[in-house]
């Protein structure tokens, strides 16, 4: 197997968004510069039908080179404590592995 998607929609406690944003984001800094096997990590805010942002929603869509780097990241010891960060400030998760073809 090649390339490796994972796509994360996160649906976030009103008012938590700001907060959010700010560990994702340097989670998804650190990923890239630390991981060799994470090629790609961006950070997302959907749009509605008319353009606006959707608020308290944030999706991720992060590319690695292929399934040991999904699992050097899964395993990284920034996750759990990640986890714990975030945890409060999320009402509902999706994550979505996918080959990337």
């Amino acid at each position: 197997m090649s390339e490796i998607a994972i796509i994360v929609e996160f649906q976030l406690k009103p008012g938590k968004q700001a907060e959010f944003e700010k560990l994702i984001r340097a989670h998804a800094e650190r990923s890239l510069k630390e991981e060799k096997g994470c090629l790609r990590f961006d950070v997302l805010q959907p749009l509605d039908s008319d353009g606006s942002l959707i608020a308290d929603c944030i999706w991720l869509t992060e590319l690695y080179a292929n399934k040991e780097a999904v699992k050097e990241h899964e395993d990284s010891p920034r996750m759990p404590i990640l986890g714990e960060a975030i945890g409060p400030l999320v009402a509902n998760k999706r994550l979505i592995k996918a080959a990337h073809i």
